[in-house]
């Protein structure tokens, strides 16, 4: 499954058929503020969610980048895999 940067949307994005599965993300204070994932019905249950939530994560690493989620799927995500724990300044 290929993630897409789409930095003039401020999103990580997946195509599923003619629609978009996006991870919304703005800036703050320098932060990378994780703040909406949606996955169309057609790509539900095909971890999709997660493999956005896996990209956008890992990129913040790779740049050095802290984080801060406002969404509640990342929330979530983050409990499963505590690995990223260390980016995270902020959380819901």
């Amino acid at each position: 499954m290929k993630v897409s940067l789409n930095e003039a949307e401020n999103r990580f994005e997946v195509a599923v058929g003619d629609e978009t599965a996006l991870l919304d993300y703005r800036w703050h204070h320098g932060h990378l503020a994780l703040t909406h994932t949606f996955v169309p019905e057609a790509g539900r249950g095909k971890g999709i969610a997660a493999a956005l939530a896996k990209h956008a994560l890992g990129y913040a690493k790779e740049q050095n980048l802290k984080v801060e989620i406002y969404c509640t799927y990342i929330a979530g995500y983050l409990k499963q895999h505590p690995e990223y724990q260390s980016l995270v300044v902020r959380s819901v």
